[in-house]
């Protein structure tokens, strides 16, 4: 085929940090105030207004909290595991990069030996089935690497003793997370609502605040990790304050996103965007010959980070270091025309692409996108 012509008007189809909403600009940051600290009335107005308005879009009960935290979701999945974990034996779901990397610090880090592993491998999940809600379970809602969320949180039990902690990063604001199931959830602003990195959202319940006040790890925990004063929830951070400074500027601009959200029907109107742009690239996908699903099973299937892998004879017959050779050619030449930015699959999954597809994403930028992906599969497979 020759090449296209027509390109997305908005190239940028990474997972992180993802593509801005649509029509934004500097401008958006326009009330920004520079050198005002963090401490300030103005600037604690405008986390409050974070909070707040937060949670509002996401539906979360009163009794929950939600406070900023450093370190993007990596920080505040960290946090809950090194304040929260050593109580009761642990359930780690791991699936993926992510899943797998808080396995690594719940074991090697934090060295407790009563953790139960279930695994599976990029594009599958684990039996649900086997979870032990009466243990601590510790488990990514979307493996934005390997493209697969859990369906459901109907394996979770209601009169659970132990406490679920959620890494959402790539759900919050995808999914309607239902928060009765879950005790502790993170994500990041860099994510769906198309923010900016380095600060990280935290959940609790009820039952995570009880564990925080009445359990005390035997390990230290970094000042950036510590969340009670005296035995008690230091409820500052979970009403405009923070533990560390934030950027007032992503905060400016987290803001411009929720507004965004708001405008665009709040959650449900951002469910409705990703799973359109999730149905655009299956319609693709479905036509297709040379590209399938890293996750075979469409009930497992994520409407965000969807991972492709590469099913033509010729691709498939070479050996895995030429198949990530030619990816990474693939995704170089889409860049050096400016179609389609940061596609390639992570650095630890099977060789692949990995397309976002969340709620920034305009449907007509992933119709633009498609004829861009058959043309450099075509160039780089008539060159390998």
């Amino acid at each position: 085929m020759g090449k296209p012509t027509v390109k997305p008007t908005n190239p940028q189809f990474s997972s992180g940090p993802c593509a801005k909403r649509p029509g934004w600009n500097l401008a958006a940051l326009g009330q920004y105030a520079p050198g005002r600290s963090h401490r300030s009335a103005p600037a604690k107005s405008k986390l409050r207004a974070v909070l707040e308005q937060s949670r509002e879009i996401l539906r979360l009960p009163p009794e929950w909290r939600l406070g900023i935290v450093p370190a993007s979701d990596t920080g505040a999945v960290e946090l809950a595991l090194w304040s929260l974990l050593g109580a009761r034996g642990v359930d780690v779901l791991a699936w993926e990069n992510f899943g797998k990397a808080w396995l690594s610090d719940i074991s090697s880090h934090l060295g407790l030996s009563d953790v139960r592993v279930f695994g599976a491998d990029y594009g599958a999940l684990p039996d649900l089935d086997q979870v032990d809600c009466d243990r601590d379970v510790v488990f990514t809602w979307n493996g934005t690497t390997s493209g697969v969320r859990v369906p459901n949180a109907d394996w979770i039990s209601d009169d659970r003793q132990g406490l679920t902690i959620c890494d959402a990063t790539s759900a919050a604001f995808s999914v309607d997370l239902p928060w009765d199931k879950l005790d502790v959830v993170t994500y990041s602003w860099q994510k769906v609502m198309g923010g900016e990195g380095a600060h990280g959202m935290l959940v609790l319940s009820p039952r995570a605040v009880e564990r925080l006040e009445n359990y005390t790890p035997p390990w230290p925990l970094p000042k950036i990790f510590r969340l009670t004063k005296g035995g008690k929830l230091s409820e500052d951070v979970f009403s405009g304050a923070t533990i560390n400074t934030p950027s007032m500027l992503a905060v400016e601009d987290a803001l411009d996103g929720l507004s965004w959200a708001v405008s665009v029907g709040g959650l449900d109107g951002l469910i409705r965007r990703c799973n359109v742009n999730a149905g655009v690239l299956d319609d693709w996908v479905k036509r297709t010959p040379w590209v399938d699903y890293l996750a075979s099973d469409p009930h497992t299937r994520s409407n965000t980070s969807v991972c492709l892998s590469i099913v033509d004879s010729g691709f498939s017959g070479m050996g895995v270091d030429r198949q990530r050779a030619a990816i990474k050619n693939m995704v170089s030449i889409l860049e050096s025309e400016d179609a389609a930015y940061d596609v390639g699959a992570y650095s630890a999954a099977p060789p692949g692409l990995r397309i976002w597809t969340g709620a920034t994403v305009e449907p007509a930028d992933l119709e633009a996108l498609f004829p861009w992906l058959d043309w450099a599969f075509e160039t780089v497979l008539d060159h390998s």
